[in-house]
Order: structure tokens, then C-alpha cells, then sequence
């Protein structure tokens, strides 16, 4: 017969603590604040403007459904991730974006009448700062639209993407 150790014991019953509070939604993160940006949940094909597909994305609650982790990839050489979470005690949403460019991009925000958006700066290579809006829509079909926007030099808005999410 097999001797069984203390050591294996415990690390069986960290194991089994373990799993069971991943699958465990945390109560500290169900009021309607944290639920907001849920429309974004989900597994995406990404269209630009003209119909190409972009990539595809993957939204997914974790942490105790605190946290939608986004993972986007182009298929072609570029991918990138985001953490997203609600910041209670300053009532704001955030998210943290980092690519496979070295892009580090922190924006914050919040719901503005059906859209989430979120704005934040990125200063470049060459010391000159860049405003960052992005604006997530849930369209009546099912489909969300992603408008990012970028101040230009001169500090003009422009358009760095406009794309619509539909469900894989």
C-alpha cells in the first residue's frame, strides 16, 4: 500500500480551496457598477469600417467576475491584452492595455448614457503626449461598435479605429 504525506494532503486541499474560489462569484463585485461594461463580455470576430476582419477578441469575467480580462489577437504578428475593472471607492472604470508594439495604455471612465468610454494619454518616443478615447457601444443586434480615437499633432481628434464586434 501507498503511503500518502503530509505535504500531499495539504497541497490537495489547497487545491480543491483553490478551485473552488476561482469559480466562486465574489460578492464585493455583483452591484450594477460592476456589471456595466458586461455587454463587452463575450467571444468576438472584429470588422473594420469596411467589413475586413480586423481580429478577434476575447472577453471573459475573472477574478470573481471583478475583473473582464480581454485578450486580442490579429493573426497577423499583433496582439494585445486588457485588465478592466471597476474602481469603486473612486466610482470610475479602468482599464490597463498592453501590445505585442510595447504599447502601455491606462484610461479610465465610465458609462455615458448606453456607452462606455474611456480616455487616458500615452507620451511617445519623442516626449509628445497623445489623448486616448475609446468608446464601447452595444448595438440592438448583439453587435458592439468600437470607436478609438487620437489627438493628431496639432491636437485634432481623429479616428485610430472604428469597429464592430459580432459574437463568434
Amino acid at each position: 500500500m501507498r503511503s500518502i504525506s503530509l505535504a500531499m494532503i495539504v497541497a490537495a486541499v489547497i487545491g480543491v480551496a483553490t478551485a473552488a474560489v476561482a469559480q466562486s462569484p465574489s460578492p464585493a463585485c455583483t452591484s450594477d457598477e460592476y456589471r456595466a461594461f458586461d455587454f463587452w463580455v463575450g467571444e468576438w470576430n472584429v470588422h473594420g469600417v469596411k467589413g475586413k476582419l480586423a481580429g478577434t477578441n476575447s472577453i471573459r469575467r475573472e477574478y470573481g467576475g471583478c475583473v473582464l480580462h480581454e485578450r486580442y489577437d490579429t493573426g497577423r504578428g499583433y496582439s494585445g491584452e486588457s485588465l478592466n475593472v471597476y474602481d469603486a471607492p473612486r466610482r470610475v472604470w479602468h482599464q490597463t492595455w498592453v501590445d505585442s508594439s510595447g504599447l502601455l495604455l491606462v484610461l479610465e471612465g465610465g458609462l455615458r448614457d448606453r456607452s462606455m468610454v474611456l480616455e487616458g494619454q500615452v507620451t511617445g518616443a519623442d516626449g509628445k503626449t497623445a489623448k486616448h478615447r475609446i468608446t464601447w457601444t452595444p448595438n440592438a443586434d448583439g453587435s458592439v461598435r468600437q470607436l478609438w480615437e487620437a489627438t493628431d499633432a496639432g491636437g485634432a481628434w481623429t479616428i485610430a479605429f472604428d469597429g464592430k464586434y459580432t459574437r463568434r
